[in-house]
């Protein structure tokens, strides 16, 4: 793969900072408290979510372009569980929630949604490694 864009970033664990190399992104990180930190920073759950909200509507743009719908009112939620694997370590799961426009079918709507879910980089780095569901709203 030729890559036509690289992010970098350096973080130092779940407490302290991510910052990318532009200065751009620059986040206090701190465990939930549900994983027995402070609460009062961002987690890699959050900007995992967040990047592939983003990139699934993206895709989903490109795809409803290729498609000829119009789903400039879509909107996605990424919701990214963490826990134990059963092997000692720790494993992601994935809900990508879309809301489509009213005009589009069911039907229709689960066929882009699963080419979109073909074409798009984070679906496509995750399959096979972790469970992603989509779901239309």
């Amino acid at each position: 793969m030729t890559s036509l864009y690289t992010a970098i970033a350096t973080a130092s664990g779940r407490e302290g900072r991510a910052v990318s190399s532009d200065g751009r992104l620059d986040v206090k990180l701190d465990p939930p408290t549900e994983l027995g930190g402070q609460g009062s920073g961002t987690n890699p759950e959050q900007l995992f979510a967040a990047g592939y909200a983003a990139c699934f509507a993206s895709a989903l743009n490109l795809v409803a372009g290729r498609m000829k719908l119009d789903v400039a009112d879509a909107a996605v939620t990424a919701e990214v569980g963490i826990g134990p694997d059963g092997s000692g370590g720790f494993a992601l799961a994935v809900t990508l929630r879309v809301e489509l426009p009213d005009q589009i079918t069911p039907e229709t709507g689960r066929e882009l949604l699963d080419a979109t879910h073909q074409v798009c980089p984070y679906s496509n780095a995750t399959r096979g490694n972790i469970p992603v569901d989509l779901v239309i709203e």
